[in-house]
């Protein structure tokens, strides 16, 4: 007997894959967040911290770490069964920022990781996809032991457009880091079509 398509179950469901990058300055939590909701196991090209890169690498704030990005992170994760997100983290150390633009092509947007004792570090990645009008979030990530700031002061401390989202998150906690991807991706949605609009007129 030939069953019949609805008797065998639906067709499998062809996902739609978009490309987010995570950025930030050293040390703020990139690799923690894509590890932190990374259905693989995440790609990392970490090495281990030096004595002789103690005189670029300010590790004010950041004593504890002992490795760093230097290439990207990845990782991925389904957010539905017909979307799929494939995360890539930068490497926030002023040395390896050529490799942004290779990261960037085709990234649907960003999110712009914070920390309130260091937000300077976050400074170059926001001019970074201003320039590029890649849209992007601002990510807080609620460091223990760190200041809390209102989102809106967040917001005036770095000069940021009042359309561009911030939201505070904990880049260790896999439920408030799919906050962030979900809203960052409806952000990216949203602007998209806005652009089509315009283009329209």
């Amino acid at each position: 007997m030939i069953l019949g398509r609805s008797e065998r179950g639906k067709p499998p469901v062809e996902p739609v894959t978009l490309k987010i990058l995570v950025a930030g300055g050293f040390g703020v939590g990139k690799t923690t967040l894509v590890g932190a909701v990374s259905e693989i196991r995440p790609l990392r090209t970490e090495e281990l911290l030096t004595e002789a890169g103690r005189p670029v690498d300010d590790l004010s704030g950041v004593e504890g770490k002992h490795s760093t990005t230097v290439a990207m992170d990845f990782g991925r994760i389904t957010l539905r069964e017909d979307l799929v997100l494939y995360l890539f983290g930068t490497p926030g150390q002023e040395r390896f920022w050529f490799m942004w633009d290779e990261l960037s092509e085709g990234a649907l947007g960003a999110v712009v990781l914070a920390d309130t004792r260091r937000l300077e570090e976050c400074f170059a990645a926001v001019d970074y996809f201003e320039r590029r009008s890649i849209p992007f979030l601002v990510a807080v990530n609620c460091f223990d032991g760190a200041a809390r700031y209102a989102v809106d002061t967040v917001r005036q401390a770095l000069d940021l457009d009042g359309l561009v989202p911030v939201l505070l998150c904990d880049a260790r906690e896999r439920e408030s880091v799919k906050e962030v991807l979900i809203e960052v991706v409806q952000h990216a949605m949203a602007h998209a079509a806005q652009r089509r609009r315009a283009t329209a007129v």
